[in-house]
């Protein structure tokens, strides 16, 4: 269980309905702690997800997400507000579990020469193929792949963010982010042929 580290915690019902940009607004203006509580309480379950999905230990991702919080907490006063504070915060999340990944080196991103060429161009057909995949083949799947083609397809499907959000998250051009889902989707293609072609959906 995660443990909020940054107590009291919100007791005032009012400040439950508040939207995550004035209680950010808020907490910078005053500096209540409570104000960030509301933010942490708010988003603690999905960063966690976030993490474990990506970390897969779940003692590690209870600490990122410690740690996640904190870093959030100190850089609060970068947060331009170009974006919405659910997307800086995905962005930090993301950035620091791939850090830790690489730190780590046990999940190299493999370069798509490595694979045979999946004889599908059209991405709408690939779109298609993967929606109509069994959800325990899916999983299975996901669990294969590396960690950032696996978050590349989780923000596209899963968390149906815009591609404008995911250029936000991985701080790279559209035509970048375009490309990595095309190829993240690609090498899902191949693992899932690979694995369980002969068995259909």
């Amino acid at each position: 269980m995660i443990v909020n580290l940054l107590n009291p915690i919100i007791t005032h019902s009012s400040l439950k309905t508040m939207s995550d940009e004035e209680a950010l607004e808020q907490y910078l203006l005053t500096q209540n702690v409570n104000f960030f509580n509301l933010l942490y309480d708010r988003y603690t379950n999905k960063v966690y997800s976030k993490c474990i999905s990506m970390l897969r230990d779940g003692e590690l991702a209870e600490d990122a997400t410690q740690e996640i919080f904190v870093k959030v907490l100190l850089s609060l006063s970068k947060f331009s507000g170009k974006s919405k504070f659910s997307t800086w915060l995905y962005s930090i999340t993301y950035n620091f579990c791939i850090d830790l990944i690489r730190k780590d080196k046990k999940d190299v991103t493999v370069p798509l020469e490595d694979y045979t060429k999946v004889d599908l161009t059209d991405d709408s057909l690939m779109d298609s193929e993967i929606m109509e995949v069994n959800v325990f083949r899916l999983k299975e799947v996901m669990s294969l792949m590396n960690a950032e083609d696996k978050s590349i397809l989780m923000m596209k499907y899963q968390d149906d963010l815009s591609i404008k959000d995911i250029c936000e998250v991985m701080d790279k051009t559209e035509s970048a982010v375009k490309m990595k889902i095309l190829r993240a989707k690609e090498r899902f293609l191949k693992i899932y042929h690979d694995n369980f072609g002969q068995e259909g959906y």
